[in-house]
């Protein structure tokens, strides 16, 4: 089976409108493969086949690997809904929070970006703590807040 440059460009082409349809955010680096092969076709019309597949096979899991591994880390970003991401999250009490065995020791905490989803949460201290106070968030303990003075 031979295949000319210009049949690696079109299946390239395809596969990134075919990525535009099913928005995987993965069949795209199978194209930007499909397109390198026909680039190499150009610049050297003699590779064989299976030379042209394995190409096309090493430059797309490369880019997939390189974009999920190296350029698209997860490292502080947000990570809605996962309780950790509130861990150290600095808010300021928009109700005073007393401690526990008090009639009402609940507070609300308000967060300057949304934290879990929300940005105001209900939240609980070991000592009481005035509206306006800028706390730290030490626990999370199913919907509330364990936090302490800043």
């Amino acid at each position: 089976m031979d295949l000319a440059w210009w049949h690696w460009m079109v299946l390239g082409l395809a596969l990134g409108l075919l990525e535009l349809a099913v928005p995987s955010f993965f069949i795209i680096w199978f194209g930007l493969g499909a397109l390198l092969v026909g680039v190499a076709m150009l610049a050297a019309p003699g590779i064989a086949f299976s030379g042209q597949v394995m190409l096309w096979t090493a430059a797309s899991v490369a880019m997939t690997v390189l974009w999920f591994k190296v350029f698209r880390r997860e490292d502080g970003k947000t990570r809605s809904g996962q309780a950790d991401e509130a861990l150290g999250e600095i808010g300021v009490l928009v109700r005073a929070v007393e401690p526990l065995g008090v009639s009402s020791p609940r507070g609300e905490v308000r967060f300057q970006k949304p934290v879990m989803g929300s940005d105001v949460w209900p939240c609980l201290a070991d000592e009481a703590i005035a509206a306006g106070e800028r706390v730290r968030v030490l626990a999370v303990d199913g919907q509330i807040l364990k936090v302490g003075k800043y």
